[in-house]
C-alpha cells in the first residue's frame, strides 16, 4: 500500500491553528467552555474533571485532569488526588459498561520527555484496549482507525458520568 487516505488527520496536524489565546492552557480553555471544536467535559467536579481525548488512541479514550492548572504531580493536594482517583475509577466503570474492553491502559506522562504532549497541565489517560487492537495501522501507518465520531462516543458515555 503506497497511500492511506486519512483526511481527518489534518485536524490533528493543524491543531494549533484553533488553539486558545497565546499562553492559555488548552485544558483550562476546555474546562471554561472556550473550545467549540471539542466535545464538552463528561463530568466536572470541584477538584477534577473528565473529557474525551480529542485525538484518541482508541474509541473511548478518556482523560482525567485536576481542575486547577498544574503540571507538577507533587503540587496536588490530597483532595485533588482523591478526586482524580475517583474519576479514574468512574472512567473504567463507564467504559466497561459501554464498550466492554478486554483491558485498559491507565497512566500519566509526566514531562515532555516522558511523552506528555501538554506537560503544563497534568492529565491521566484511560485507554480501553481490545485483543488485537494494536494492528499494522498504528504500528506501521502511524494511523489509528476509530469506528465512530467523538460526538457519538460522548453521547454513549455522558449518562454514566451524571452525578447521582
Amino acid at each position: 500500500m503506497e497511500r492511506l487516505w486519512t483526511p481527518w488527520r489534518m485536524e490533528y496536524i493543524e491543531a494549533n491553528k484553533d488553539a486558545p489565546a497565546e499562553g492559555r492552557c488548552v485544558f483550562c480553555a476546555l474546562l471554561a467552555g472556550e473550545l467549540t471544536d471539542q466535545t464538552p467535559p463528561l463530568r466536572v467536579d470541584e477538584h477534577a474533571f473528565v473529557s474525551l481525548a480529542k485525538f484518541p488512541y482508541n474509541p473511548g479514550h478518556l482523560i482525567v485532569l485536576p481542575t486547577r492548572h498544574t503540571g507538577e504531580l507533587e503540587d496536588l493536594a490530597p483532595e485533588e488526588n482523591a478526586a482524580i482517583a475517583l474519576l479514574l475509577q468512574l472512567c473504567v466503570r463507564a467504559l466497561r459498561e459501554v464498550a466492554d474492553p478486554h483491558g485498559f491502559n491507565v497512566g500519566l506522562n509526566l514531562g515532555r520527555v516522558a511523552g506528555a504532549g501538554i506537560p503544563e497541565h497534568l492529565h491521566w489517560h484511560v485507554v480501553p484496549r481490545w485483543g488485537g487492537d494494536t494492528n499494522f495501522m498504528p504500528v506501521v501507518g502511524q494511523t489509528r482507525v476509530l469506528p465512530e465520531l467523538l460526538e457519538q462516543t460522548h453521547a454513549k458515555l455522558a449518562p454514566l458520568f451524571e452525578e447521582g
